[in-house]
């Protein structure tokens, strides 16, 4: 068990560190234009986020023990694939919990 102490220090340090990284952008550099390599690199930044929280769910699922399996690695690639081709979230978000579930439906 984390003492009060503790705990409140951790809520307090992290939420100054993320005040002072959104103060950095919008308070600092919000008012001047960015070079267009930034631009362009920030784009792609919430394109990142996704995959990177699927990512370890796929490899290492707690629902088997860290074990990976067929059907999330084929929900994954369905994902994949249907958002590659289509270009559209919503269809490939989709398609892979629908495969997911299927899948689950056909193994378990």
């Amino acid at each position: 068990m984390i003492d009060s102490i503790t705990l409140w220090t951790v809520i307090i340090g992290l939420g100054l560190g993320s005040y002072l990284l959104r103060f950095t952008f919008i308070g600092l550099v919000g008012d001047r234009p960015m070079p267009a390599w930034l631009l362009r690199h920030l784009r792609y930044t919430a394109v990142a986020v996704l995959p990177a929280l699927v990512a370890p769910q796929v490899v290492w699922p707690a629902a088997t023990g860290g074990e990976p399996d067929l059907p999330r690695l084929t929900a994954a690639c369905v994902t994949l694939l249907v958002g590659y081709f289509s270009r559209n979230v919503f269809a490939a978000l989709i398609s892979g919990a629908v495969s997911l579930f299927a899948m689950l439906a056909l193994v378990g």
